[in-house]
């Protein structure tokens, strides 16, 4: 009866962390600035993410402290993998507090969505 008992546990076990990984999601994990950093103006803004995404449902968008949006390139992923989404930044950004607003798409399919602050130095 224990035997049975084990067994049946190790399978439940063996099941969620089965059902763990599938609910995964590409979480942010770095960026390039780093949150609440100041930075002379950046060339570019990477996004580091725990898992894959898929960049065709992937992106950022950079506003001011007014909230108005900042023109930014076309998003890329990083050369040589696909955990880091690349966003140039077309046009040096005058002093002050910026918030990057991301979005993506994992490779197995989830969404996820968040923000973060930097300041460019005077």
């Amino acid at each position: 009866m224990t035997n049975i008992l084990s067994t049946s546990a190790l399978a439940a076990a063996v099941m969620l962390a089965g059902v763990t990984s599938a609910f995964a999601h590409a979480e942010f994990v770095k960026s390039v600035p780093a949150p609440d950093a100041a930075v002379a103006s950046p060339t570019e803004i990477d996004i580091t993410f725990s898992e894959g995404i898929n960049l065709k449902f992937s992106g950022a968008k950079l506003a001011d402290s007014m909230k108005m949006s900042v023109s930014t390139g076309p998003a890329a992923l990083a050369k040589g993998g696909d955990t880091t989404l690349v966003v140039p930044v077309t046009k040096p950004l005058a002093a002050g507090e910026y918030v990057v607003e991301w979005h993506n798409l994992s490779k197995d399919g989830h969404k996820s969505k968040g923000s973060f602050k930097f300041t460019v130095k005077p």
